[in-house]
């Protein structure tokens, strides 16, 4: 399979750079093996076997009064297995051409475990300070340069927005200053509506997310804020076989600063989402009011904020301790039907995480202890959790990577 792979990007990298001459084709691969061992102390709300773990699973009693939820899980997998290649000799309008294409065998649902599916595949064109990016990648609020380096591969959602975007993204530098403004749609992470989740309801709003970041680089300090604008159209037709168009749109925004030196770093970053789902984080929206003639809808954002730290220090033998809290905070107005959430039935979440690991040529031993808290309970008109019950599950990770 990974011969395949690579067969298929350099095919295509070759006919794009044949457009030009005089370019050179380079072509870099790269990539890891991984191997995870996780154990978790009851179960929980994840993704792909339990590999991609977001928080534990609310308490279901049954009739003898027994948790059902409160029960130990292991596995191991290597899904998470990557190959990338990195594409470069070829130049256009005066600027040098990269591009990158990586795919991983996480699957791209519960069915497709051990499945092929794409991260990254873009095309950036670079000039002495500014660039212009066609392509998939990195959502701006997750923020390449500054995020947790936990071993989990949940890379510390939900308190850390998620996602990979198809997007146009311009960057411009001043200095030390980056300006960024992008154009985002949506394809493995969506947003959830009536037809579950999916990608069609910003495809109908005929509007794509809009998205602006302004970063400070210096060799010791990296910070920034950003902000977000998305539409979406959760519906094109009522429950009464009515035409309708009405949206639902919503801000988020996101803030940031790390701070290294030599081997010490401190991460720390806070996001504040209306309609978040789409980047893995808690929230959605809900329909906060219906015409009975019609059966057209409006809706209401359920916002979210969250936290997070990071800190750890060494080199080849390291040691991390990432916090994370999340809590939800409901809507501005009733919601009187049905909600588009994951759970929005959570108050709150906290993590904590200490971690240890070694690296070595290009080997790289890691452990790590997760303990996540989850607040379940019962909403209210404006979809705020009461009467909360925490629980706790504890993952403990074993991880080896081999980087190529």
């Amino acid at each position: 399979m990974i011969k395949k792979i690579s067969l298929i990007i350099v095919f295509a990298s070759t006919f794009i750079i044949a457009q030009n001459e005089t370019a050179e084709l380079k072509v870099q691969f790269g990539g890891y093996i991984n191997w995870s061992g996780y154990f978790d102390s009851r179960q929980t709300v994840s993704l792909r076997e339990g590999h991609l773990l977001l928080y534990p699973s609310a308490s279901a009693y049954d009739k003898e009064g027994n948790d059902i939820n409160d029960k130990a899980s292991l596995n191991f997998l290597s899904i998470q297995s990557r190959l990338n290649s990195k594409i470069t000799g070829a130049e256009a309008f005066g600027a040098k051409i990269t591009g990158f294409v990586e795919g991983e065998f996480f699957g791209t649902a519960e069915a497709d475990v051990n499945g092929l599916r794409l991260r990254h595949a873009y095309i950036s064109f670079d000039w002495k300070n500014s660039s212009l990016l066609f392509g998939q990648t990195w959502h701006p609020s997750f923020v390449p340069e500054a995020f947790a380096q936990v071993v989990s591969y949940n890379t510390g959602i939900p308190f850390q927005p998620f996602s990979r975007n198809p997007q146009i993204r311009f960057t411009q530098k001043f200095g030390n200053l980056k300006l960024m403004a992008a154009l985002l749609t949506q394809r493995d992470f969506t947003s959830n509506g009536p037809n579950g989740f999916s990608s069609s309801y910003m495809r109908n709003s005929v509007i794509p997310e809009i998205n602006f970041q302004a970063q400070y680089n210096s060799s010791y300090v990296t910070f920034g804020a950003g902000i977000g604008y998305k539409s979406l159209t959760p519906r094109i037709e009522t429950i009464k076989k009515i035409k309708t168009d009405e949206k639902i749109s919503t801000i988020t925004a996101v803030g940031f600063l790390k701070y290294k030196n030599s081997d010490f770093t401190f991460l720390a970053k806070g996001f504040y989402g209306e309609n978040s789902t789409d980047l893995l984080t808690l929230g959605g929206y809900g329909v906060s009011s219906i015409d009975t003639i019609t059966g057209k809808e409006t809706y209401s954002s359920i916002d979210v904020i969250s936290f997070l730290t990071d800190i750890y220090y060494g080199k080849e033998f390291q040691v991390g301790l990432f916090a994370g809290y999340s809590e939800n905070l409901g809507s501005n107005d009733k919601i009187v039907g049905k909600i588009y959430s994951r759970n929005e039935n959570i108050e709150n979440l906290w993590r904590v995480t200490p971690r240890i690991q070694y690296n070595f040529s290009k080997i790289t031993l890691a452990t790590e202890l997760e303990t996540t808290v989850a607040a379940y309970g019962k909403l209210d008109e404006f979809a705020k959790v009461l009467n909360s019950e925490k629980v706790t599950n504890t993952r403990l990770v074993l991880s080896i990577f081999y980087f190529f």
